[in-house]
């Protein structure tokens, strides 16, 4: 029996993407091996990456003269791989810090760049974003670099900054494919898989060509778009199931209707869950509301001490993963591209009674 996965990451699958899987796990359409036993090489994967890159182009519309890259490292690994791949050595790196990730970002960043936070959202306990146009972006920046959405705080931008003549970068992990995005208007974006596109194990990184010569010379060969691009994201053994995993969910998606639909489920999902809170005198958000995120929706109640008791009696009836980070208490749900509708109308009506029975 499958349980409601709220978890932020690794998260919930589309089902018929797993069962998809299992099918083909030991015989991969006729070819008598697994995805896991094929040669990278092969012309049976050689056709499943394309594809998952074809799908993502499609999805995303993803222009012509954006390279898209399917790397190791997670997001993690391209908080230094955007420096090492855009700024020369001591060279202003721009950043909006709203939050956990944001922090880790400029962290890895301050090691090859000299990094300029331009916005910082401490005063708000960064439970917001900064004002449009309340931040100015040095001209001789390398980029400018936002985190789309805050996973552990629950933040997300409404908004696209505007980074005047200097390249965009955004880490969009918990986002992407959850709403359609202009992707024109960004010189690199990059997500983990592990919360809307497949599982754990893989980053994408969609990066305007003309970027791709700022490299510097010592960037290890792993985190170096340029060269991953020349060698269509081959330059080593990619991670082969998590690409073909992410192949299958780009089809799922396509087969639901597009980002423009999963961003109306989005939308009604996260609707539903904050009208539940805030007709609540039991639970609370902490996010002001025009940065709510969508996807990633912590709540508080009244006492810290029925936290516990709260996710233990969840997970009991079937909803898992309701802790909040660690670093911020609470709990949290993730509401991402797989998660039904249903799903959320279960945890809602769950909250209802646990109100109730300890209001």
């Amino acid at each position: 029996m499958r349980v409601f996965n709220f978890s932020a990451g690794p998260a919930t699958m589309p089902l018929e993407v797993l069962e998809r899987a299992q099918s083909e796990l030991t015989d991969w359409r006729g070819s008598g091996m697994s995805v896991m036993e094929m040669s990278h090489r092969s012309p049976e994967f050689v056709s499943i990456a394309a594809e998952a890159e074809q799908r993502l182009r499609s999805l995303l519309s993803v222009p012509d003269d954006h390279a898209v890259l399917f790397l190791q490292g997670g997001a993690t690994g391209q908080f230094s791989g955007v420096p090492l791949n855009l700024a020369a050595p001591g060279q202003p790196a721009a950043y909006l810090n709203t939050g956990s990730w944001s922090k880790k970002a400029i962290s890895e960043g301050e090691k090859y760049a000299d990094v300029r936070v331009v916005a910082d959202e401490k005063a708000s306990n960064y439970a917001s974003v900064p004002d449009e146009g309340s931040f100015e972006v040095p001209g001789d920046a390398a980029y400018l670099h936002y985190t789309l959405n805050e996973t552990i705080g629950g933040v997300e931008f409404p908004y696209v900054p505007d980074a005047g003549d200097v390249p965009l970068v955004t880490d969009a992990s918990s986002t992407i494919l959850s709403r359609p995005l202009d992707v024109s208007r960004f010189g690199v974006i990059y997500a983990g898989a592990q919360k809307n596109l497949g599982p754990a194990g893989l980053v994408v990184v969609i990066v305007r060509r003309d970027l791709l010569d700022r490299a510097r010379a010592d960037v290890p060969s792993a985190l170096d778009w340029k060269a991953m691009d020349a060698a269509d994201s081959m330059l080593n053994t990619p991670p082969t199931l998590a690409w073909y995993l992410v192949g299958l969910v780009l089809e799922w998606v396509e087969q639901q209707g597009g980002v423009e639909e999963m961003g109306r489920r989005n939308k009604a999902k996260a609707d539903l869950l904050y009208g539940a809170i805030e007709r609540s005198d039991f639970y609370s958000n902490p996010v002001q509301e025009r940065a709510r995120s969508w996807m990633n929706v912590p709540f508080l109640v009244p006492d810290p001490a029925l936290e516990k008791p709260f996710v233990a009696a969840a997970a009991e009836a079937g909803l898992s993963g309701l802790s909040g980070h660690r670093s911020v208490g609470g709990m949290r749900a993730s509401i991402y591209n797989a998660m039904p509708i249903e799903g959320v109308q279960a945890l809602v009506d769950f909250m209802t009674d646990f109100e109730q029975q300890n209001g």
